[in-house]
């Protein structure tokens, strides 16, 4: 057997870990692969030849600064386990840098696709996709619906004045990231800050909700929610927001975005809107905003690489036209805001 194994995970080192912590689990060598399209947390699968698990840990030299993410992941998938939102069942957290090089958590292997581009989901045709979507709003009731004290989360996060905290965040973000000219962000960002929303009562939120971070099974429903990183308690409306841009046809195209929205058979905005509304009962009069925000906060995402880009930080396919996306999501955030 080959000595290589992926950067940042060593399976001998892992399966002697499991082999104490969880005697019998594992059956023999471990081999793994590390799953590409993550973008911040290193994914990978492992197996011993007969059953496979999935192992979360943060990226190569960035131990000590997101620690804390692996505890949290951990925590909010064990917590929601025995509820109905679909999740992965985590088998063990380490927290000792010193077995992999930083802490980590391993949870069981799901199957499933993940649907990223309108093209894939094209593949499947117009009937399935539908079936799809409609199931990932449900998802998002379904994990709104979750009492966090209920399940152990009531000290998740701090849910009062959050949205007034999104935004400072991200406005620090985009004061980190400006090299140019953008005409309108900051016009954006002041009138999301004067017409800030009362938000409903707080939830668990997963944070980054949308197709490609599920996982859907043969049978067309969601299989799993991945890449809790960002959850915490805040505005549910927040999550329904991202993922209605993420499904907007006038999302756009580029590596930033993983649109989804023209794929024959996708339901359009407004009635996954209304799904989720009368699935949750919430009021919904301002998703405007948050769907603007939404626009908002990708445009400096995608800054922020395209500034990592210009200073030689960040190589890879794509990064060199995603400076170009930048003011089509700004106009897209102000005329949302208008709109609504």
């Amino acid at each position: 057997m080959s000595d290589e194994h992926p950067p940042g995970l060593d399976p001998g080192a892992l399966r002697r870990h499991l082999d104490a912590a969880r005697p019998g689990l594992v059956q023999g060598p471990l081999t793994a692969r590390l799953v590409e399209g993550g973008r911040s947390n290193l994914t990978y699968v492992v197996t011993d030849g007969s059953g496979q698990w999935v192992v979360r840990r943060p990226p190569l030299g960035h131990v000590l600064a997101t620690a804390h993410d692996m505890t949290r992941e951990s925590r909010v998938i064990s917590a929601l386990h025995p509820t109905a939102v679909p999740v992965p069942r985590a088998v063990l957290l380490c927290e000792d840098a010193s077995v992999l090089g930083a802490p980590f958590y391993v949870m069981e292997f799901v199957a499933g696709t993940c649907y990223r581009t309108a093209d894939q989901l094209a593949a499947v045709g117009p009937d399935r996709t539908r079936e799809v979507v409609l199931g990932l709003v449900d998802t998002l009731v379904e994990l709104h619906a979750v009492d966090p004290a209920a399940v152990g989360l009531a000290d998740f996060g701090r849910p009062e004045g959050y949205l007034e905290r999104q935004l400072r965040r991200w406005g620090k973000q985009l004061d980190a990231s400006r090299s140019r000219d953008l005409p309108g962000i900051d016009e954006l960002h002041s009138r999301l800050a004067k017409a800030l929303p009362d938000s409903p009562a707080p939830t668990v939120i997963h944070g980054d909700f949308k197709l490609d971070n599920v996982l859907v099974g043969a049978d067309d429903r969601i299989a799993a929610v991945l890449d809790w990183e960002m959850s915490t308690l805040g505005d549910p409306l927040s999550d329904l927001g991202l993922l209605a841009m993420y499904s907007s046809r006038e999302a756009g195209p580029g590596a930033a975005i993983a649109s989804t929205g023209s794929a024959p058979g996708h339901p359009p905005v407004t009635e996954m809107i209304e799904r989720y509304a009368a699935g949750s009962g919430r009021d919904v009069s301002a998703i405007a905003w948050y769907c603007a925000f939404a626009y908002f906060k990708l445009a400096v995402i995608a800054e922020g690489i395209h500034y990592r880009f210009t200073l030689g930080q960040t190589v890879g396919a794509g990064f060199d036209g995603i400076g170009e996306l930048v003011p089509m999501l700004i106009g897209h955030g102000l005329t949302t805001l208008q709109e609504g």
